[in-house]
């Protein structure tokens, strides 16, 4: 009975064994696979996704652990999740590039608009602290808390433009849209118009 007990053990280990390498090579295949769909938008993701990002190459990183462990099953089963969440970041990816480039047409705007903006803050605010007086309903208080603003909206748009500059036209144009706001209030705190 002994033989006979070892004898299937040693055949289950062996049909296990077989098993195991007949999924290696689809196993192999699907992380290859997952390498090559995501080597061409890593960059992209890296610049406007980074935790999704890091979250596929996590669950690809798993794939590559079992993988190494032998684990080729759990690696063909997991696979087609990988793959879709590669896909997902894909079309993601795919979604930014665009905002990207509305981005980087309406920095334009900005890029003319603002400097303009700034310097006629900066210039009214250099006339008014010169005045021995000042106008009608302008006290040294507003016109203290208008400099004040005028000193982060400098700060704001320095990094509105280095955003830009950087190559995030996205975060760049959010960065000016308050900073053109923020000038707007300003500018009618100190009875002049925008635009």
């Amino acid at each position: 009975m002994n033989t006979k007990s070892l004898m299937v053990g040693v055949m289950a280990v062996a049909l296990l064994a077989v098993g195991a390498c007949s999924q290696k090579g689809p196993a192999n295949a699907a992380i290859a696979a997952a390498e090559s769909a995501l080597a061409p938008i890593k960059d992209n993701a890296a610049k406007f996704l980074p935790e999704e990002l890091q979250s596929v190459e996590a669950s690809l990183a798993a794939l590559k652990d079992n993988a190494a462990k032998g684990e080729y099953k759990t690696v063909v089963a997991n696979a087609p999740a990988v793959t879709a969440s590669i896909d997902a970041l894909n079309t993601h990816v795919a979604g930014k590039m665009v905002e990207a480039k509305n981005a980087a047409g309406q920095w334009t705007s900005y890029a003319t608009d603002m400097p303009n903006m700034v310097q006629a803050l900066q210039s009214r605010v250099d006339t008014l602290s010169a005045a021995k007086t000042l106008p009608k309903g302008m006290t040294k208080a507003t016109l203290a808390t208008v400099s004040s603003g005028l000193d982060s909206l400098k700060a704001e748009w320095a990094s509105a433009t280095a955003a830009f500059e950087g190559g995030n036209a996205i975060s760049a144009v959010e960065l000016a849209r308050s900073a053109k706001a923020k000038g707007e209030e300003l500018l009618m705190q100190l009875g002049m118009k925008s635009g």
